[in-house]
């Protein structure tokens, strides 16, 4: 395994807390080949599942060893899962939260926008999976809300929005002006009818609205290639056949 400095991890200071360790990875730093290099760690993808693998162990061992790492069949709602001792599988949903130390949350994420969240003094954590649909339909507000169930306080939760595409390589279409609480995050776009939409912006107003005030916009874009990023954005506007996933992930300490 090569030393963890080859992997590329990116922190917030609104989640350095105790008992805590987080990281929203890049994709450095794994074995995958193709347009898979390097650090893909997407199951859904259609990369060699080894590979897939030994990427997502290189996340645990960076961030907490000997943790178990939890991911969802991401589908863009607002399903959120409680994440305990006997977690086994991949159901669907968009969300995941904790009160279990090593239980590691992961969101998989190719320009949407992956949110790490944190209580700790109450010792809960929360990760969730916001596109703008996911978004929208209150992803983002349902994690609270479980949060909450399992100790969590609104006012002590701290929220970290990690790398997302930016409204300026994000261009939508004219039905976005009519979407509820969106028009403030859309500018012109360069074609007729068409807009830039500001995802990390509309999901920070979605935290703050929902009483979440202390949230890091990281302002870290997927779509250009020397990002560091996978980007489904680009690998569309390439015609590539397929596209890896970053990993983000939060986990309590022992």
């Amino acid at each position: 395994m090569p030393p963890q400095a080859s992997l590329n991890i990116h922190r917030s200071s609104k989640l350095a807390l105790p008992g805590i360790a987080h990281g929203f990875f890049g994709r450095e730093g794994g074995v995958s080949q193709g347009i898979y290099a390097s650090l893909n760690c997407g199951p859904g993808s259609r990369d060699d599942k080894a590979a897939v693998a030994e990427n997502r162990a290189r996340v645990v061992d960076a961030i907490l060893p000997g943790a178990q790492l939890a991911t969802l069949a991401q589908i863009h709602s607002p399903v959120v899962h409680v994440v305990g001792e006997d977690w086994d599988t991949y159901p669907q949903g968009d969300a995941m939260v904790s009160a279990t130390p090593r239980r590691m949350l992961g969101i998989l994420t190719a320009d949407c926008a992956p949110v790490l969240f944190a209580d700790a003094r109450a010792r809960v954590i929360g990760a969730a999976h916001a596109g703008w649909k996911g978004a929208l339909g209150g992803v983002l507000e349902a994690t609270i809300a479980a949060m909450e169930g399992l100790g969590a306080r609104r006012s002590d939760i701290r929220a970290a929005i990690g790398p997302c595409i930016s409204q300026a390589n994000y261009e939508v279409g004219p039905e976005f002006a009519g979407k509820p609480g969106m028009t403030r995050f859309l500018v012109p776009g360069r074609s007729p009818g068409h807009f830039h939409f500001d995802l990390e912006g509309f999901a920070a107003a979605r935290l703050a609205e929902a009483g979440i005030h202390n949230v890091a916009k990281m302002g870290l874009c997927t779509y250009p290639q020397e990002g560091g990023f996978f980007s489904f954005r680009r690998t569309t506007h390439r015609g590539e056949s397929d596209y890896g996933r970053e990993i983000s992930v939060i986990v309590l300490n022992p």
